[in-house]
């Protein structure tokens, strides 16, 4: 696939400026990985697995599985350095539709995406603010509004807002975790409060199941510097270094933050708890302990709509620029920033938080980014046979043996989806099965404009 560099309407042209580096990398990968995740799920996971060792083992096995997925990425990212994530990869490796497809169902969940972080930082702001009860839906919209008009101004106001709250977020974990070894006390016991009846092998192995998947989804967010290759100074070098990097800084702080919990209260009151952060805080410093966590969730929740604010309007754009998708959504401003990919984007999560139902939406696009992990690995594989000699900077690690395990577990993890949540996996099919007549009315538009 080649680049398109001619212009787009109404003049624009359509290159982007490549101005990113490794730290911006590390932040929006830091920035799209720790959330509220990692603040809930180890009560989850405390309940399920009953001791603090499977419990630290389990989070490395969610990290270790993070960085291989991110190796296979990586060699794709590096070795085709174009603007728009896995729409890219999977559109060279497989063919319009099927790349058509993975943007499809990329693009979905981003204004179902603002539409929750926004609402979520509505919530803990009236939380923070009593004064403010009843407006968390005008604040969601006010904070999704203020965030696009901060990257409408260009890359570079994005990236170095990124960069800030990403290392602000990761420093408040960090400095919560010191306090809880500090000041806190070992209180860890060797099993859950109130043990119930033995679990038997299938219960084991399906409670270690859960557990997992749990942990995984707390590691989502790996990918997110692959959307950005085409605006990196030097993307062979720099993904690497700052994708890598920021996957283990990941790892490390959430097997801390997990270590911290297990040192600071008893292993039943964590698996009780729905928010063990909230206890633990309150354990160490007192009944402020509260707001602490309040703001650890506002800091994580700002870089998560963030870096989303940034990744999704890319794929918009990449498609536009391959004529998938009006040219329009090319347009770059002087800033570097695809405007009307992200007004657009930003547009469809506003009716989203004004009537409150993006929760099957965001169901569906969990469904689909399970797809789209498996299809993304197979593009691993297909490029290697498809182009053999195409200059990879990058190679994945163990290839083909690492590119198999995270292509089974994602497989895996269709199956368990759709046998978890039935109905929610038939809407993402529909989904599916709409995206085909949706690629062939819209190649037909780009054929009749002369655009093609």
């Amino acid at each position: 696939m080649q680049q398109n560099n001619s212009l787009t309407a109404e003049g624009q042209d359509d290159r982007l400026l490549k101005i990113l580096g490794v730290s911006f990398g590390i932040a929006v990968t830091i920035g799209g990985m720790i959330g509220l995740g990692i603040l809930r799920t180890p009560g989850t996971i405390a309940a399920q697995l009953g001791s603090p060792w499977l419990i630290l083992v389990f989070w490395l096995l969610g990290g270790a599985y993070a960085l291989i997925a991110t190796i296979q990425v990586i060699e794709l990212a590096t070795s085709i350095p174009l603007c728009g994530g896995f729409y890219v990869y999977a559109r060279r490796a497989l063919g319009e539709y099927p790349g058509f497809l993975v943007g499809w169902m990329d693009w979905i969940g981003y204004p179902a995406s603002y539409a929750l972080v926004g609402i979520t930082i509505g919530e803990y702001t009236v939380r923070a603010f009593p004064q403010l009860a009843g407006n968390a839906k005008p604040i969601a919209i006010f904070t999704i509004l203020l965030l696009g008009l901060l990257n409408s101004f260009g890359l570079r106001t994005g990236c170095r807002l990124q960069e800030v709250i990403s290392f602000l977020k990761a420093a408040i974990f960090l400095a919560v975790i010191a306090a809880c070894f500090i000041f806190g006390g070992f209180r860890s016991d060797s099993a859950i409060a109130e043990p119930g009846a033995p679990l038997g092998f299938t219960g084991a192995i399906v409670a270690a199941v859960l557990a997992l998947q749990g942990i995984i989804y707390a590691y989502d967010g790996w990918y997110a510097a692959i959307y950005f290759s085409e605006e990196n100074k030097d993307p062979s070098h720099s993904l690497p270094r700052a994708m890598i990097t920021g996957v283990l800084g990941v790892t490390g702080i959430y097997l801390l933050f997990n270590a911290a919990l297990l040192y600071v209260l008893p292993l039943g009151q964590i698996a009780a708890s729905e928010l063990p952060a909230a206890d633990a805080a309150t354990a160490v410093i007192g009944p402020s302990g509260e707001a602490v966590v309040t703001s650890i969730a506002l800091v994580s929740l700002l870089s998560i709509l963030n870096s989303n604010m940034l990744s999704g309007p890319r794929i918009l754009f990449a498609m536009a620029r391959d004529g998938a998708l009006s040219r329009k959504a090319a347009v770059v401003n002087e800033g570097g920033t695809p405007v009307v990919a992200l007004a657009v984007t930003a547009a469809c999560s506003l009716p989203l938080v004004i009537i409150g139902t993006f929760e099957t939406l965001l169901a569906v696009s969990a469904f689909l980014f399970i797809v789209i992990y498996g299809i993304s690995f197979l593009s691993v594989i297909v490029m290697r046979r498809k182009e053999p000699d195409l200059t990879r900077p990058f190679k994945a690690w163990g290839y083909p043996w690492s590119t198999l395990i995270v292509l089974l577990g994602s497989t895996a993890f269709l199956i368990a989806a759709v046998m978890n949540d039935t109905e929610n996996s038939l809407y993402a099919i529909v989904a599916i099965l709409l995206s085909y007549p949706a690629f062939l009315v819209l190649k037909r538009l780009d054929r009749s404009s002369g655009l093609a």
